[in-house]
């Protein structure tokens, strides 16, 4: 009954992550048309770098939420309240101190904007616009930490629900907003007022679901386990470091080396591949509270069957995604944001394999932060870090905008690519790592073989634009997954899906 709940939770998360995700896309799809329409390429590219130094000013954050709710799996299996109400409050204090400290540091780079920025920006009350991005970033920290209760419940749907109604309905303001005003600081002030918003109304949802969190009387988390979470926290703390500066330097990078209007261009490639992203990312972490859950239970062999499984899903979807990106990106670029945005093709495959990289490591991040693997390959963090910072420097300044990507995919193939999936089998799964390794060496390849045949295909038609992003967008929806669909249909895999899928259908037809 337990495993059923699991899977049931689990598919539930998921569901709504991906449909969640999918309608936000289209949102912001659309308002970044409207965007770049209505603003000039100034606007797009100081929108994509101050969103990068949010991103690096949120290392104060230390990844304690990881560590948290690692530290919640074991009392909500036990039913523990008292050791639920101290970690919650533990967090909350650590939350608002972190509030504080971007605060300070965002307001420290105030000064060194002309030193970030290479060619100064046509765009008025430059500072104004930086001061609204570091307050939205800041007033995220308040109350939304209580969303991690929820979620730890295996209930992150609830959040996913909160969060995705107010980014439709920001959308849709904000598309009015630019149609009619251009005003790109009314455009900012309601980003800021639905984040206050949906933070209060997610921590009402939550004392109503955990009265708990409400109650004055919290003993304070004993000295022990105290100093496992700051272990975990000073772990996790690199981890959130490597994977700022390796994912959201390119922009700063880019800008200090390119120019600003480079940024621009990137910033509407970055809009897709972080959206997809993203997608990939919440529907599997639709089941970190089940894989955590199941970690508690020290079921290993299942918890080895399931991760095998969802690494055979996250290679599925990596695969078709990224062959569907290259084909149609800078014909979907051309049209809907102007042919002035679009990069040379070497660039677009530089951020395609970052995309297939990052990607496929999905799987492998959710079983780490759920198990808590984060001490054992902290120094991995940092190596990352470290070789992606001066391979990007250097590569940038001999081959421009395509080094900079360049640099990340050295990093990660160098550190990560092999580090992360040693050290999950090692400790935690307690399997040789050759089981990870023989499915990767038919995976990878499989891939590249899809991906060849895919290319060949969409080759052969030539029109325009529109005709040819309609003809490859239809082969590649079709043609790579008929083909995986036909490798894979009688793998153990495959075959452990149409289970669970035909036992959750068969459990929903009889409740």
């Amino acid at each position: 009954m337990e495993s059923r709940s699991r899977t049931e939770n689990s598919a539930r998360n998921s569901s709504v992550a991906l449909i969640s995700q999918l309608l936000s896309l289209l949102m912001g799809f659309l308002l970044r048309i409207v965007f770049t329409h209505t603003l000039s390429k100034d606007y797009v590219g100081v929108n994509g770098l101050f969103l990068d130094i949010i991103f690096i000013l949120s290392l104060s954050e230390l990844g304690v939420g990881s560590a948290i709710t690692y530290a919640l799996y074991g009392p909500i299996e036990r039913q523990d309240i008292e050791k639920q109400k101290s970690l919650m409050a533990l967090f909350r204090k650590f939350y608002h101190g972190v509030a504080l400290l971007v605060l300070a540091l965002g307001l420290l780079l105030i000064p060194f904007m002309d030193v970030i920025i290479k060619e100064p920006p046509e765009v008025n009350h430059l500072t104004l616009i930086y001061l609204f991005y570091l307050a939205n970033a800041v007033s995220s920290y308040f109350m939304i930490y209580k969303r991690t209760l929820m979620d730890a419940h295996q209930l992150s749907y609830i959040g996913t629900l909160y969060m995705t109604i107010s980014w439709v309905i920001q959308d849709a303001i904000q598309i009015v907003v630019l149609l009619t005003t251009h005003n790109f600081i009314l455009y900012l002030s309601i980003n800021l007022v639905t984040t206050i918003t949906t933070n209060i109304l997610i921590s009402r949802k939550a004392d109503r679901m955990y009265p708990f969190l409400k109650e004055k009387q919290v003993a304070a988390v004993p000295k022990e386990e105290l100093c496992e979470i700051k272990r975990n926290v000073g772990a996790m703390f690199l981890h959130k470091m490597s994977a700022v500066i390796v994912n959201n330097t390119d922009n700063l990078l880019i800008s200090a080396f390119v120019g600003i209007v480079s940024v621009g261009k990137y910033s509407n490639y970055l809009l897709i591949t972080q959206s997809l992203r993203t997608i990939v990312k919440n529907f599997f972490q639709g089941i970190m509270a089940s894989v955590g859950n199941l970690g508690v239970s020290k079921d290993r062999m299942r918890l080895g069957e399931i991760f095998h499984t969802t690494l055979f899903v996250n290679q599925w979807v990596s695969c078709f995604c990224t062959i569907m990106l290259f084909e149609i990106f800078n014909r979907f670029i051309a049209i809907f944001f102007g042919a002035v945005y679009v990069f040379e093709l070497p660039v677009v495959a530089m951020i395609c394999i970052n995309f297939y990289l990052g990607s496929l490591r999905e799987g492998i991040l959710v079983f780490r932060d759920s198990l808590g693997v984060f001490w054992y390959d902290r120094y991995k963090a940092v190596a990352e870090a470290v070789v992606n910072l001066v391979a990007s420097i250097i590569l940038a300044k001999l081959y421009g905008t395509a080094g900079v990507f360049l640099g990340t995919i050295i990093s990660t193939l160098s550190t990560s690519a092999w580090v992360e999936p040693y050290v999950l089998y090692k400790y935690r799964l307690q399997r040789p790592v050759w089981e990870y390794w023989k499915r990767m060496l038919l995976y990878v390849p499989v891939g590249g073989v899809i991906f060849a045949l895919t290319h060949s295909i969409c080759s052969l038609y030539r029109g325009s634009l529109w005709q040819e992003l309609l003809y490859r967008a239809g082969i590649c929806l079709i043609l790579p997954n008929v083909l995986l669909l036909l490798v894979y249909m009688r793998s153990r895999e495959f075959q452990f899906l149409l289970q669970k899928g035909w036992s959750l259908w068969k459990n929903r037809k009889e409740s």
